[in-house]
């Protein structure tokens, strides 16, 4: 079988490259060996706001008399909240189907190795292989949970992502290992259901990609909340002989033991590129990274890669941007590399954290004179009726040109409203120019122009 462009894997990256090749005329196939829709769709992304949303619900119902309202009974089914995640996940990866018949596109079920030559084999469930050859072959494999030699997973007391969305039972206790944005998700998901969690971070912060202020007041927050934080320290060992776990715990005062029923790693992720030919076809990888140029060719014509299997942020939207780049310049259109300077990133913890652009930390480093603004939700009229006065707003410009750095925002809502910054960025927006857009009110977005007058001194609210 002949194509003209054939996707390795289905996650936010395969598909829509999938999709968008075909859009372009491309005869195209996607090879997926799980479901379609990949990690992202089935384990990740998509579950996971589906268990966050529940843990939403369990708070209001906790704290419906501070909006005035009486629920004498209320209790949650920890099966159930399980149960509706998946169907979420089922519901979307049938959505994917759908897109691949109404876009023409071959699904292809199995597990792909690439071969010289422009040809990969599929090997389906069965064990039966078949040969098939594209002009343009995109590796777009993912990742999955990182093992650390000193914290194996044995998917039952030490587990990973995968493992913490189907928990057959809910635990009493749970150790989360690491804070960045999986950390922290669920960290704040069984603290939400009644688990006693405590996080334990190598680095000085909690979520330590963030602007510090962001991280301080998340850990404000994940402490009120009743979560225990161990920041400046590590899990050096392990225990698993007894009914539950026993980590042994290095931090600035000397090691602790630490008990629970489970420990979560959630130490990052480690690409999916062993076993899929890269060595067989000489495609260059250095440091578990396919390596490509900015427009995701490998060091061998006919072989692009891209997604969590590139170096770059490992986040679902800019597998999805790669994936259309790539194609597009395949196709011969007119593109501009993507600028991995504007790329967001959020964690949908409560609260929400959203940022994009550099850190005041790093804008001092870079060496420009800095114009910073806040404004707290304390001071917004929206969050004060919603009951979500926690969080603020922070906006980093250039003084010198008015360029804007950064924006980074902690509180509720915040993921859907970080795109204004990004555009805002793309477009080389001032920060008077957002001074003098009108922002509707009563809304949470209003912070943002609030923040920006804030670093002019012109700021209202406050």
């Amino acid at each position: 079988m002949k194509y003209d462009i054939i996707v390795l894997g289905s996650g936010p990256g395969g598909y829509v490259t999938a999709i968008r090749a075909s859009q372009l005329g491309f005869k195209t196939a996607i090879i997926e060996k799980e479901s379609l829709g990949g990690i992202c769709l089935n384990w990740g992304c998509i579950p996971t706001k589906a268990l966050l949303k529940s843990a939403q619900v369990f708070d209001y119902l906790k704290h419906a008399s501070d909006y005035g309202l009486t629920v004498s009974e209320f209790d949650k089914d920890f099966s159930a909240v399980i149960q509706r995640s998946r169907g979420v996940a089922d519901g979307m990866s049938k959505g994917i189907q759908f897109l691949m018949k109404k876009n023409k596109i071959d699904v292809l079920e199995g597990t792909g190795k690439a071969k010289p030559g422009k040809k990969i084999d599929v090997t389906d469930q069965d064990g039966k292989t078949t040969e098939y050859s594209a002009d343009h072959i995109i590796i777009a494999t993912g990742a999955r949970s990182r093992e650390l030699p000193n914290l194996p997973q044995d998917g039952k007391k030490v587990i990973g992502y995968r493992q913490a969305m189907t928990l057959p039972e809910q635990p009493k206790s749970m150790i989360v290992v690491g804070s960045g944005a999986i950390g922290v998700e669920f960290a704040h998901f069984y603290n939400s259901m009644g688990t006693d969690v405590t996080i334990v971070e190598f680095m000085p912060n909690i979520v330590p990609v963030e602007d510090e202020d962001i991280s301080k007041q998340m850990e404000r927050s994940m402490k009120k909340a009743g979560v225990k934080i161990m920041t400046n320290s590590s899990v050096e060992k392990i225990d698993t002989s007894g009914n539950g776990v026993k980590a042994t715990v290095k931090t600035a005062k000397g090691e602790e033991i630490l008990e629970a029923d489970i420990l979560l790693s959630a130490v990052g992720i480690k690409s999916n590129i062993e076993n899929i030919g890269l060595e067989e076809v000489g495609i260059a990888t250095d440091r578990d990274k396919i390596l490509v140029n900015a427009f995701y060719q490998t060091n061998v014509p006919g072989y692009y890669a891209i997604g969590d299997v590139v170096p770059g942020p490992a986040l679902a939207h800019v597998a999805s941007a790669e994936g259309i780049t790539c194609v597009e310049k395949i196709a011969g259109l007119h593109v501009d590399a993507i600028d991995y300077g504007n790329i967001p990133g959020c964690t949908y913890a409560t609260p929400e954290i959203a940022s994009v652009g550099l850190t005041e930390k790093a804008a001092k480093e870079k060496g420009y004179e800095l114009k910073i603004g806040k404004f707290p939700f304390s001071a917004s009229g929206k969050a004060s009726a919603a009951g979500t006065k926690d969080g603020f707003v922070k906006v980093i410009f250039d003084a010198k040109y008015g360029e804007w750095l950064g924006c980074h925002m902690i509180g509720a809502g915040v993921t859907d409203m970080i795109a204004e910054a990004v555009v805002a960025r793309k477009l080389e927006t001032t920060g008077h120019e957002i001074i003098k857009s009108i922002h509707p009110h009563p809304t949470m977005s209003e912070a943002i122009m609030e923040a920006a007058a804030d670093a002019y001194g012109e700021v209202i609210h406050l």
